[in-house]
């Protein structure tokens, strides 16, 4: 089974939930695990034997016989990917008899991520599936996988909920007040939201709002802004501190074009907006595409981020009459 959609929406919590029903000895009426069963415990546990997760390796290890220069830069390449090496393992797994004489299941959970070596060891494996393996995988972007791959698979789409539902499930997170406002910069996924709530992003995705609303003239006044908010408590990365630019500018540029916001409707309007210039500020959201490509090591933080507030700061002149 494929299940594709954007983040955020629940694919993971269904293909959890699968598994676990899947695995379970004692289900219950309704369809779902039990919970209490030694396999749904063992599932809680991390350490049910017939249960694979396979997840992008941020922690990937050179190659034998590399210099320790080589290694490092196959680290970092190799980083944030699904290797061979991770798909060769579940060959014992899938192969080999059930534990229990049940289900076995294979999850998993970014299969876009994966290398072409790694896709084709996959494909290898999905051929001929024994009886009783169950293989769950989840994209964001389906299209990136092998074609192969997704006509072996059962696809489920998956897409963002109607807005009264999504506020109506984010009452539970304690966000009833502003939930649209968050929606929309999350496109509409409530679990996404959710998500950034429990990594303390809101505070500030809402302070990084509030500066960009109301910037001081001074790019350093700005970048150090910007600097306090990376070096808060919550997991605001540099990456998310541009993305959250470029998204303001986009914004900036619609209401100017179109009158309209993608990402922040729940947000004030800046004052002064009717006097921005729509190609400078298309221009700098633009620009910015090249500060994502090194958000996440940038050589010099405060630098880049007086840089980045520089190409904001001069997107914000007016019109020339």
């Amino acid at each position: 089974m494929l299940l594709i959609g954007p983040g955020g929406v629940g694919k993971t919590a269904f293909a959890e939930q699968l598994a676990a029903l899947l695995l379970c000895e004692s289900a219950a009426a309704n369809s779902n695990a039990c919970g209490k069963c030694d396999p749904c415990r063992w599932l809680a546990a991390g350490n049910h034997p017939d249960f694979r997760r396979v997840a992008p390796d941020d922690d990937a290890e050179a190659e034998p016989g590399t210099s320790e220069k080589s290694a490092e830069k196959g680290k970092k390449r190799s980083a944030g990917i699904i290797r061979i090496d991770q798909i060769r393992e579940l060959e014992s797994f899938v192969f080999v008899g059930s534990h229990r004489n049940g289900n076995r299941v294979v999850l998993l959970t970014e299969a876009d991520a994966m290398n072409q070596a790694a896709a084709n060891a996959l494909l290898k494996i999905l051929e001929e599936p024994p009886a009783s393996v169950y293989f769950i995988l989840i994209a964001t972007r389906s299209k990136s996988l092998l074609p192969t791959i997704r006509s072996r698979c059962r696809v489920v789409s998956f897409g963002a909920p109607d807005a009264a539902a999504a506020s109506d499930w984010l009452l539970n997170a304690g966000l009833e007040k502003q939930a649209k406002r968050y929606l929309g910069l999350a496109g509409g996924a409530p679990m996404r939201v959710a998500q950034w709530k429990e990594q303390g992003q809101l505070a500030p995705i809402d302070a990084l709002v509030d500066s960009l609303i109301s910037p001081p003239a001074d790019p350093g006044l700005l970048a150090a802004k910007w600097d306090a908010l990376l070096k808060g408590d919550g997991l605001f990365r540099m990456e998310n501190l541009v993305e959250g630019v470029q998204r303001w500018l986009f914004d900036l540029t619609q209401e100017r074009m179109a009158g309209e916001l993608r990402f922040h409707t729940g947000w004030p309007r800046p004052k002064g907006i009717e006097n921005l210039d729509p190609k400078a500020l298309l221009s700098a959201w633009r620009d910015l595409n090249q500060f994502r490509r090194s958000a996440r090591h940038p050589l010099n933080q405060l630098l880049f981020l007086e840089s980045l507030a520089a190409h904001y700061l001069r997107a914000l002149r007016p019109v020339a009459a």
